[in-house]
């Protein structure tokens, strides 16, 4: 029955994700943390996590764009590190606070670009994605970070979340690497996260056909409003 559970909250998780991009670990981990504990469902989430990226760049892979994947990667990881150390030594509350008020400020900033006809240039992107590869080591998901600043280059819809997942799997892939040189993939974990993954890469599928049936301004009211919540959400955590 676990497994059955995380395999249809995982395609749930899945198909959502393949379409806006992120919001799978928001559907998937209450049920992790339910079937096999808080402990195990942290790795496990970071496979599913690696899977389901994958699964998204296999479906978008067409209209992913590599060079704008590699000038994330490249100024943003070695920035979160640096991220890891800030969210132990900053004070509760700041961090939610500050990317609860930069996801708000990325509504009007991105119909403004768009308004005018513009986008960030390849240098502007990789300058950019400094401070938000030291922001992802703050949250759990990298989505709602990365989607602004990969609509605000120009991408949309297959482009986006497939350039946005490839970026990703590179932060999770490093995720886990440091479980592994941790001790703490058993093979067990290992085969329940390649499950849960499993689910997750058939909803990035599932979630392909309809963005294929979106009409462009609906997607960027989907993404507009993605950030919204995401957003008073974290002004919300930062209050508690």
């Amino acid at each position: 029955m676990d497994y059955l559970l995380v395999l249809a909250f995982g395609l749930l998780g899945g198909t959502l994700g393949g379409i806006v991009g992120t919001g799978s670990s928001i559907v998937l981990m209450p049920v992790l943390v339910l079937a096999w504990g808080p402990v195990e469902a942290v790795p496990v989430m970071a496979i599913a996590s690696f899977m389901g990226n994958l699964g998204r760049v296999l479906a978008w892979r067409r209209e992913v764009d590599w060079r704008a994947a590699a000038a994330f990667c490249v100024a943003a990881l070695p920035c979160a590190a640096l991220g890891v150390r800030t969210l132990l030594a900053i004070p509760e509350g700041w961090a939610e606070t500050a990317l609860g008020l930069f996801f708000l400020a990325m509504v009007p900033a991105r119909r403004r670009l768009l308004r005018r006809g513009g986008r960030l240039s390849l240098p502007q992107l990789a300058l950019l994605a400094a401070p938000l590869g030291f922001l992802t080591s703050i949250v759990v998901s990298t989505g709602p970070l990365q989607l602004p600043l990969f609509t605000a280059y120009g991408l949309e819809r297959g482009g986006l979340l497939g350039t946005e997942a490839l970026a990703s799997l590179a932060v999770y892939g490093a995720k886990i690497a440091t479980f592994a040189a941790s001790s703490a993939l058993p093979v067990k974990v290992v085969i329940e996260g390649l499950v849960a993954g499993s689910s997750l890469m058939a909803g990035a599928f599932a979630g392909r056909h309809v963005v294929l049936r979106l009409a462009p301004d609906t997607f960027r009211l989907l993404i507009d409003g993605l950030l919204v919540v995401s957003g008073l959400a974290m002004l919300w955590a930062a209050t508690r």
